[in-house]
């Protein structure tokens, strides 16, 4: 591996900037990031950067306008710093659900910030998991997007359910992602069909495949208030499911999602890094799985110019 690898991270993601590191065999680099007395964010590079092919690890997870501005400024920091070539690494890609005019007069933030990375100088963004695939195509730029199947499907193979395993997508929308799960772990499909009330709830109608007597996985790119997830764990268990467990790679975990979480029938809730999960909200039911090794992976196959299609392409899709 060339010697002019840098990995600086922001506010949202040191630790796992730091496992990133770990895997690569590298120091994080030096930045100092604060404040104004006016709030006025600050950034700082405290090494040189001429030269180098640098990676910046940021989710813009909450606060989610201070963790998108700490990016902003970092990358602009280092483009003036004359860094060779910049790559934002947004584990979580915040807006991502802003991704289309829904509604009359609405904007499409996800496009807005796909532009503002752009003219803040990233050359490639690396990313896990998007909420819409499409939102690769807000990108003039190349993006690499990698899936946390992997990490997910390992963890719950380790679980050995067995034959009595079904894995259930929380909606229609998710059924192509569900099915790839279902395909690597060589199970059956069940679907939550579930009509929306208003932007904030959703009732679950019923559950299209058998999960009676099984143990049923609910997969998912992100859990926000937890509100349709925990919908779908008791219509589940109303249909004679064993036991229930949720795998969603982004633990976005706001409102009230703790205490939904709580006082539902959810056996387990597997999550990935992506979004750090702080003490005060660990649940003895939530399971957290490292994303540094993919993502570790990547970087130094893009630092090398390798392929990483093996790391991006999604098992059974």
């Amino acid at each position: 591996m060339k010697n002019n690898l840098l990995v600086f991270s922001g506010n949202s993601n040191r630790k796992l900037a730091l496992d990133i590191c770990k895997s690569l065999g590298i120091k994080l680099g030096n930045a100092s990031i604060d404040t104004f007395t006016d709030g006025e964010i600050r950034v700082k590079i405290n090494e040189n950067v001429r030269g180098h092919d640098v990676f910046v690890v940021q989710s813009t997870c909450a606060p989610s306008n201070d963790s998108l501005m700490e990016l902003l400024i970092m990358i602009d920091a280092l483009k003036r710093s004359s860094a060779e070539r910049i790559t934002a690494v947004l584990p979580y890609f915040g807006y991502a659900r802003q991704d289309r005019k829904d509604q009359p007069r609405v904007p499409i933030t996800a496009k807005l910030v796909a532009n503002l990375l752009t003219v803040a100088g990233s050359d490639r963004v690396l990313t896990i998991d998007l909420h819409a695939g499409q939102i690769q195509g807000f990108f003039d730029i190349p993006l690499d997007h990698l899936f946390a199947s992997t990490i997910l499907t390992e963890h719950i193979k380790r679980l050995k359910l067995n034959s009595k395993l079904v894995v259930v997508s929380p909606d229609v929308g998710g059924i192509k992602t569900a099915r790839a799960y279902a395909k690597c772990l060589k199970c059956s499909l069940a679907i939550v069909d579930k009509r929306r009330v208003n932007d904030k709830e959703a009732e679950v109608m019923h559950i299209m495949g058998d999960v009676a007597g099984k143990h049923a996985i609910i997969v998912d790119d992100m859990v926000a208030t937890a509100g349709s997830l925990v919908e779908a764990v008791e219509a589940i268990k109303k249909k004679g499911a064993l036991e229930v467990y949720a795998a969603v790679t982004h633990p976005v975990l706001c409102g009230p999602a703790l205490e939904r979480i709580k006082k539902s029938s959810l056996k387990e809730l597997i999550v990935t890094d992506t979004i750090p999960i702080p003490k005060e909200k660990m649940l003895p039911n939530i399971r957290v799985l490292s994303v540094a090794s993919i993502l570790g992976e990547a970087i130094k196959r893009i630092h090398c110019a390798e392929s990483i299609s093996v790391l991006f392409t999604k098992e059974g899709v």
